[in-house]
């Protein structure tokens, strides 16, 4: 059997490219009578397989870099690909670590191939870690909101191989937020890791075409450009719903919570409980001082170690019931829930908001923790970003992709 094992991955990765109904049959595209599933780059072999061939390649993957459910790393070995290293995001290569967790090098244990850690002492490779590679290959599954950090390791990436005169092959997939755009364009003042560019919260573009927009736009350092190939998804309709097959990361282990995650990521800055240590991470919210029936108790688990108010049961609200449709069918960021923790919670002024600015570098402005004390209308904080969404749009619409 372990003979006949390479060839047992390379027909799954055949049929995978002939569009499979087994690996995304939840995702499908209608074309006349006939219906096909969506193929994602990393599946869509045929267009970049024989570029691998003879070349020293350097992988950018975590656990969600599969090809018709085989590992991308085991794929390529079975295609004798000589695979030199791997590079990992934040929650790292196996994808359980915390949000904010530093990662430390590594090799891995079934390939012997080491791996390097992009969020540990350093987000951006090393030029010696990139010495004798031909061309780096980036596949990663992101979720489409502007402080999800996959599309900042990204960024370093793609500068990393225009500083080394490397090529760079990212395989896109699809992204779940990307038929609409919304939320507050990020100021250059507040500018981090968990916010690189000026984009809204959901910028609508899969993280190939947000490839394609970080060099149209000249956003790496002296403006340099990387040498890009994006392998694109086949059968995609960025209009339908795409269900991730694999969670992303710990706690978005649902479509629920991917859809919830970019109104709720707002309570990371502030001392309210989005669900971390649940079985419903970033699908509840609560706090000991918030009015509310619903009670939860936040416990250490993988993706999170210390979340907030450990062991302690809390009051809040239950959105896990809420129906999926509802929320993709909405089409905006949901700021009903920032503003309803704020007003029902006892002494608002003092316990709510935290002693920091990371409420506004996931909000990208100074303005929304004002708006919220204010008690602002969610209508008309939605105003005041409207402008910018439109001028964005221009912007957006020449990386489109599908």
């Amino acid at each position: 059997l372990k003979d006949i094992r390479p060839l047992l991955l390379l027909f799954s990765i055949f049929i995978a490219c002939n569009g499979a109904q087994d690996g995304h049959s939840q995702n499908l595209k209608s074309t006349g009578n006939e219906i096909k599933s969506v193929v994602p780059g990393a599946e869509n072999t045929f267009a970049y397989f024989s570029h691998l061939k003879n070349q020293r390649v350097a992988l950018v993957a975590n656990h969600t870099s599969v090809i018709n459910g085989v590992h991308l790393v085991d794929s390529l070995n079975a295609s004798n690909i000589n695979i030199k290293q791997v590079f990992a995001p934040e929650h790292g290569f196996r994808g359980k670590a915390d949000a904010g967790e530093k990662i430390n090098d590594e090799i891995d244990s079934k390939t012997g191939i080491p791996i390097y850690s992009l969020y540990g002492k350093n987000k951006k490779p090393s030029p010696e870690s990139l010495q004798n590679i031909d061309l780096v290959l980036f596949d990663i599954q992101d979720v489409g909101v502007r402080f999800y950090t996959y599309i900042s390791t990204l960024h370093y990436i793609m500068e990393a191989c225009a500083e080394a005169g490397i090529p760079l092959i990212v395989l896109d997939r699809p992204n779940p937020h990307a038929h609409y755009i919304d939320g507050p364009l990020l100021s250059e003042k507040f500018q981090s890791f968990v916010g690189m560019h000026q984009v809204p919260v959901i910028y609508g573009l899969t993280i190939g075409e947000y490839a394609t927009m970080i060099n149209g736009e000249g956003w790496l350092k002296d403006q340099i450009k990387c040498d890009l190939t994006v392998v694109q998804c086949l059968h995609y309709d960025r209009n339908n719903h795409y269900t991730i097959p694999i969670k992303p990361s710990p706690n978005l282990p649902n479509a629920t919570s991917i859809q919830l995650y970019p109104s709720l990521c707002f309570f990371e800055g502030t001392s309210v409980s989005a669900g971390r240590g649940t079985d419903i991470p970033f699908q509840c919210y609560g706090h000991p001082k918030l009015t509310k029936d619903f009670k939860f108790t936040p416990k250490a688990n993988d993706g999170a170690k210390y979340p907030k108010f450990k062991d302690q049961e809390i009051n809040g609200v239950d959105l896990s019931k809420v129906k999926l449709e509802d929320i993709y069918n909405l089409q905006r960021l949901d700021l009903s829930y920032l503003i309803d923790a704020y007003a029902n919670m006892d002494d608002a002024s003092n316990a709510f908001f935290l002693d920091n600015n990371f409420f506004e570098k996931l909000a990208g402005n100074e303005n929304l923790r004002r708006q919220i004390k204010e008690g602002i209308s969610e209508e008309e904080i939605r105003k005041t970003w409207q402008q910018d969404l439109i001028e964005y749009q221009k912007v957006r619409e020449k990386y489109i992709l599908y």
